[in-house]
């Protein structure tokens, strides 16, 4: 008989407020509005938290919040992989495209594979030296520390070797480019011109 007190409670001061509103101007329809939103609170009141959460989790489905998900009937990517304590930063830095981060010999691993491209854009047999020697003294440095990681296994580069390998790759460059266009001769008219 208690809860139907409580019950017979509430209502009486649901009523009182729906009076006081009217009283001041309010609509019936707001005062409807603010009693069934009482309603609802003191049901979420009442219900624990699983509970809560089904029912929550069951609205969302209802209002279609869980429609067109991104995975939604495909498997969920890394989920069946081995237990790796730094899945997650592994994962940002692969989302963000972030360099610059990482093992070293992952981050040689990368270097080495773009070290062609590096070196491509120097114009001196001399910068090439100084990469490639930069290059390979990080390689031995990186083989000699005990940090822990990833056991580096980029292999140094042959100076003289990557010297020719880039001479090689300037070269073809240079014999598939175009020729270039001879410059338009000038008028008569344009030449006397100039030649003040």
């Amino acid at each position: 008989m208690g809860d139907a007190a409580e019950e017979y409670k509430r209502r009486l001061e649901r009523a009182a407020e729906a009076r006081a509103v009217r009283a001041s101007g309010g609509s019936a329809a707001e005062a409807q509005a603010a009693a069934a939103q009482e309603e609802l609170e003191e049901k979420r009141r009442k219900v624990d938290s699983a509970a809560r959460a089904d029912y929550l989790v069951r609205e969302a489905i209802a209002r279609g919040e869980f429609d067109n998900l991104k995975y939604a009937g495909k498997p969920i990517p890394g989920l069946g992989q081995g237990n790796d304590p730094d899945w997650w930063v592994k994962g940002l830095i692969q989302r963000e495209n972030i360099t610059g981060l990482g093992p070293r010999a992952i981050l040689l691993r990368t270097e080495d594979a773009e070290l062609d491209a590096t070196l491509d854009k120097v114009y001196t047999e001399k910068q090439v030296r100084e990469i490639v020697e930069d290059f390979n003294a990080r390689v031995i440095d990186a083989r000699r520390q005990l940090q822990g990681g990833p056991p580096v296994i980029t292999k140094t580069r042959d100076v003289d070797g990557e010297v020719r390998r880039w001479q090689e790759r300037r070269e073809a460059r240079r014999a598939a480019a175009p020729p270039p266009e001879p410059e338009p001769k000038a008028s008569w008219w344009r030449r006397l011109r100039g030649s003040r």
